[in-house]
């Protein structure tokens, strides 16, 4: 049977998913193929011509990619820095806006020997494991309270430590509940947290619809979770500890003024991504 170029495979799921309204459909389609062939993205100018077989299965993934389900789902992966996250349905699929906050975090262990560290609403696992890779001698603890996933975090925690990686200590517990990590009060250097932060009935694109509901909105104002969030992370940082908590653009002013109201907290500072938008808040324990 004849091959294919791939490259024209490629084009044409690129157009497919342009179509179906898709915002990065190059990068998609790409993505998708790389994925079919089981190599880097990198390396798809090195496969010039495919079977029909190939052709067939990226054809499919790009159909359901199409009906706008999520990437991440369709290849089974998400990445978040230097790790592929494993994911799926029932848990929050890491964005790469997430970077900059765990980015924000390492630079604030700098000059900081054996850290702990405290990743709240870890879904995925994905912070506690960026901090662990990065820095091995850190003690990572993260916080999640659904079942579902807590066995998406174990899987990937388990995965890094085969690999060689830092361990990362997963706990069962909810961050709204009154002082749920009791043994690390007052122990903690950084703390970390991506938590459901969309106010209710936000309109919201068909990949995030199909992210868990309780992981995406928070309440009417989008605040509920982290609202107990400044109260646990000051119970938890050590004097000079830091906390850096990602929530949405409309939280510009709330969640800065949350932590400036605790006299606990200095040095209180508000982040954008990189489309300019206030993406998270970072503050210091006095």
């Amino acid at each position: 049977m004849t091959r294919q170029p791939l490259r024209l495979a490629v084009a044409e799921a690129e157009r497919a998913l342009a179509a179906a309204g898709v915002d990065t459909p190059r990068v998609d389609a790409e993505l998708l193929a790389a994925h079919v062939l089981g190599v880097p993205r990198g390396k798809l100018l090195m496969v010039p011509l495919v079977d029909h077989e190939v052709v067939a299965a990226l054809g499919a993934l790009v159909a359901r990619r199409a009906a706008r389900e999520p990437l991440q789902h369709l290849t089974g992966t998400a990445p978040l820095g230097d790790l592929d996250l494993a994911v799926g349905p029932g848990v929050f699929v890491p964005r790469p806006e997430t970077e900059l906050l765990l980015r924000w975090g390492l630079e604030a262990l700098g000059g900081v020997s054996a850290p702990v560290v405290v990743d709240l609403c870890t879904g995925t696992g994905a912070l506690a494991l960026g901090v662990a890779h990065a820095r091995p001698d850190a003690t990572v603890h993260a916080v999640e309270k659904d079942p579902a996933a807590l066995a998406w975090a174990r899987r990937n925690v388990d995965a890094l430590a085969a690999a060689g990686g830092a361990p990362v200590r997963l706990h069962a517990a909810d961050v709204t509940a009154p002082d749920p990590l009791p043994d690390l009060d007052g122990r903690v250097d950084l703390v970390l947290s991506n938590p459901p932060y969309v106010p209710e009935g936000t309109p919201v694109s068909p990949e995030v619809a199909a992210d868990p509901h309780h992981a995406v909105f928070a309440g009417a104002d989008g605040l509920a979770v982290i609202r107990s969030l400044v109260d646990l992370t000051a119970c938890l940082l050590r004097p000079g500890g830091a906390v850096a908590v990602e929530h949405d653009d409309t939280h510009g002013e709330s969640v800065p003024a949350l932590f400036a109201a605790r006299t606990l907290f200095a040095d209180v500072a508000l982040h954008r991504d990189l489309a300019g938008r206030p993406r998270f808040t970072t503050a210091r324990r006095t």
